[in-house]
């Protein structure tokens, strides 16, 4: 059961299309949520749920519990807490749950030097896992305060998964997973275009694959994305580039060539390029030969 004497304020800061989920879903498990966004717009409809929308990450965090990051990378994450530190409390809760990369050290030393308790804990999942409370949870940090956050990762999330008591740990292998994304979003993408360069429907390829050992979830998910031309955005071409180049750079420090992700990043970039910045990152299905 949640503690509510424990851990009963939550700030979340950023309500993107992980973020705002996050904080509705916590808002109705009677979490008193507040949150702030730089473009307050995508924070309002919060408002009518009950969630306290702030001006400022200063008035988010104020006398808060917990803290939860869910902006759009590690700089602007590291930033946004600097411009915070004179508001934080010492033995306050901070889930960083954006992606960053392996490049977390700044962060996990900014929260020891504010005294504040710092959990790793990106996740697996967008848009509609998100909304549904699915997400799959990949936390590291203390075993101290686990009995604390649990209940905030089991109003979020389907599962958690513990990977490391030393922060950063979660972030790494959150590469190795977004790198194995990227290659079937992709491998989807051109498989249905070169089906249709080659003069066959690709709906043949999804019928073929359909209830096979190759066919998945995600398959089916991609696939009738690129098929119906609905490229609603559950993880859009933007951040897909922002989280290649970190699998990428990961890579590069360990000297280690990921042809594929080398490969997929082109790929998204080349539709970035042409303006699906905005687009589910399925849109690599639109580039095509006059993009090479």
């Amino acid at each position: 059961m949640v503690n509510r004497k424990e851990t009963k304020t939550i700030a979340v800061l950023g309500t993107g299309i992980i973020g705002a989920p996050v904080a509705a879903n916590l808002q109705k498990q009677a979490f008193d949520v507040r949150v702030w966004n730089r473009t307050r717009s995508k924070s309002d409809k919060l408002q009518s749920m009950g969630v306290t929308v702030c001006d400022s990450p200063q008035e988010a965090v104020q006398d808060t519990d917990v803290i939860i990051s869910l902006l759009k990378d590690g700089p602007v994450v590291l930033e946004v807490m600097q411009s915070v530190k004179e508001s934080l409390s010492k033995g306050t809760i901070w889930i960083q749950m954006s992606t960053v990369g392996v490049n977390i050290d700044e962060l996990a030393s900014f929260a020891h030097h504010q005294e504040l308790i710092f959990y790793d804990a990106p996740v697996q999942g967008t848009k509609q896992p998100a909304e549904q409370g699915q997400l799959v949870i990949l936390a590291s940090g203390s075993t101290q305060h686990r009995k604390l956050i649990e209940p905030i990762f089991d109003a979020i999330g389907k599962r958690t998964v513990w990977v490391s008591e030393e922060p950063g740990a979660s972030s790494r292998l959150k590469l190795a997973l977004n790198s194995w994304v990227f290659a079937l979003t992709n491998g989807v993408a051109e498989s249905l275009s070169l089906a249709k360069e080659l003069g066959i429907d690709p709906a043949l390829v999804i019928d073929v694959v359909t209830g096979g050992p190759m066919d998945s979830p995600f398959f089916q998910q991609k696939a009738q994305a690129i098929l119906t031309n609905d490229y609603t955005t559950s993880f859009s071409i933007a951040n897909a580039v922002k989280d290649a180049k970190l699998v990428v750079t990961a890579a590069e420090q360990q000297g280690l060539q990921v042809d594929i992700t080398n490969a997929g990043l082109q790929r998204f970039q080349r539709a970035l390029n042409v303006g699906h910045a905005d687009k589910d990152m399925a849109a690599s299905g639109l580039v095509g030969k006059e993009d090479a």
